[in-house]
Order: structure tokens, then C-alpha cells, then sequence
């Protein structure tokens, strides 16, 4: 195997070991990944998302099999999740967005604290079931934008308002599926098929990944899942708002 494929099956099946687990951080970690080889963020976020129409299909298969689910989460975010994800690919592919990545990252930033807060305090969990249209359009436009933000916008607010982990990622994890063929579709109308071997790599990678995370999400502690979860996003979007501003 050719040592840049293999490196990018290694960061496709990291990548999707974490998002499939803690319902974030695939397109963030493959996208940095590309971006610091040089590969153009328009191009970067084309191949992620090419490669996650499989992972995701797969990870939110794994999560539905194994009662990670919550079909009312499910039924309100994904049109208007697709609706944003094809506008935030229009975008991405039309004009500059570096400007908004710091006030993105400072809003994650601020939802892994109240995460990291929960996850000691353990209040009592809640079903949400308001606010979840624009939540969906937000994060699908946030998440074509960046090349990544699907689950670290939708999951960290759910999760962050009281939602069950659990639930919260299993369900946020399907619905990115249809986000992410919806995005997918569009960056290939707007600018043609990434590079194969980018697609390859990381699809590779996630599809090997994706069963074994839906099963770290079904016996891990909530405890622990939101502990892991605050901790994945403060570290993260730490590093990204220090980038931006530098």
C-alpha cells in the first residue's frame, strides 16, 4: 500500500473511532489533516465528505441496531440539516470563510464547558424537543463550511442542554448521513470528485472503525461519555480559535 494511502486510512479509521464514540470530531480531524498538507479547504471538505456518505451509513446503521436512537431527533433535524449543508457547500465553494472560524470556535468552546460542568454535577437528563430545526440548518451549514462540525455543533448543544450522550450521538450520527450525501452531491456539482485517494483512504479507515465505536458508545458510563465529550471539544476548538486568531 502506498505510504500517503495508508496514512490516509489511518486518520480515516481515528477519525471515525472518535466520531462514531463521541458523535463529533471525523471531519474536523480528517479536514486539519488535509488542510496541513496543503490540499485547498473547498477540495478538503469535498473528500471528507465523499468518504463520510459510507462511514456515516454505516455508523448510524451500527448505532440503529444497537438502540442508540432516537427517531424523533432524527425526523427533525435531517431536512433542515441537508438545507444547511447544501447552502454551507455552496458557500464554501463561492466565497472566503476564514472570518467565521473563531466565533465558531468559541461557541464550541463555551458548549465542551457546560459539557465538562454536566458531567460532574450529572443533572437529570431530558428529551429536547425544541429548537432542533434551526440547531439542524446551523450545524449542516457550519459543518459543509468547516469541513467538519455536524456533530460537534449538534451533538455538544443536545448534550449540552440535558439530552441523554447517548441518544444525543447515536441519533446525531444517522442523520449525518443524509447531511453528508446531501453536501457530498453539491461540492460535486460545484467543483467535481475530490482526489480518489483521499476518498479511498479515509473511507477505508472509517468503514473499519465504524461498528467498534457504535459498541464503545453502547457500554461506556454516561459519566464518562460526557466527561470524554467536553474534554474532546475544549481541546479541539481551543486549538483551532488559537489558530485563528494567531
Amino acid at each position: 500500500m502506498d505510504t500517503s494511502l495508508g496514512l490516509f486510512v489511518a486518520v480515516g479509521f481515528f477519525a471515525q473511532l472518535i466520531d462514531g464514540a463521541m458523535g463529533m470530531a471525523y471531519g474536523v480531524t480528517s479536514t486539519t489533516f488535509l488542510l496541513s498538507l496543503g490540499v485547498p479547504p473547498a477540495l478538503a471538505s469535498a473528500g471528507v465528505h465523499t468518504a463520510e456518505v459510507f462511514t456515516t451509513l454505516i455508523s448510524g446503521l451500527a448505532h440503529w441496531r444497537l438502540g442508540n436512537v432516537d427517531w424523533h431527533l432524527v425526523k427533525r433535524l435531517v431536512v433542515p440539516g441537508m438545507v444547511g449543508g447544501a447552502l454551507g457547500a455552496y458557500v464554501l465553494s463561492s466565497v472566503p470563510t476564514q472570518s467565521i472560524r473563531p466565533y465558531v470556535a468559541g461557541y464550541l468552546l463555551l458548549m465542551g464547558l457546560v459539557i465538562l460542568t454536566r458531567s460532574f454535577k450529572m443533572p437529570k437528563t431530558r428529551e429536547i424537543r425544541k429548537g432542533l430545526i434551526p440547531l439542524g440548518a446551523v450545524g449542516g451549514f457550519l459543518d459543509a463550511v468547516g469541513g467538519g462540525g455536524w456533530g460537534p455543533i449538534v451533538t455538544s448543544t443536545l448534550v449540552a442542554r440535558g439530552n441523554h450522550p447517548r441518544f444525543s450521538i447515536g441519533s446525531v450520527n444517522l442523520t449525518e448521513f443524509f447531511v453528508t450525501v446531501t453536501e457530498a452531491a453539491t461540492f460535486f456539482g460545484l467543483i467535481g470528485l475530490a482526489s480518489w485517494r483521499i476518498i479511498a483512504g479515509l473511507l477505508l479507515g472509517g468503514v473499519l472503525a465504524a461498528p467498534l465505536s457504535a459498541y464503545v458508545l453502547r457500554i461506556l458510563p454516561t459519566r464518562w461519555l460526557m466527561l470524554a465529550v467536553g474534554v474532546a471539544i475544549i481541546t479541539l476548538q481551543a486549538r483551532t480559535l488559537w489558530l485563528a486568531l494567531a
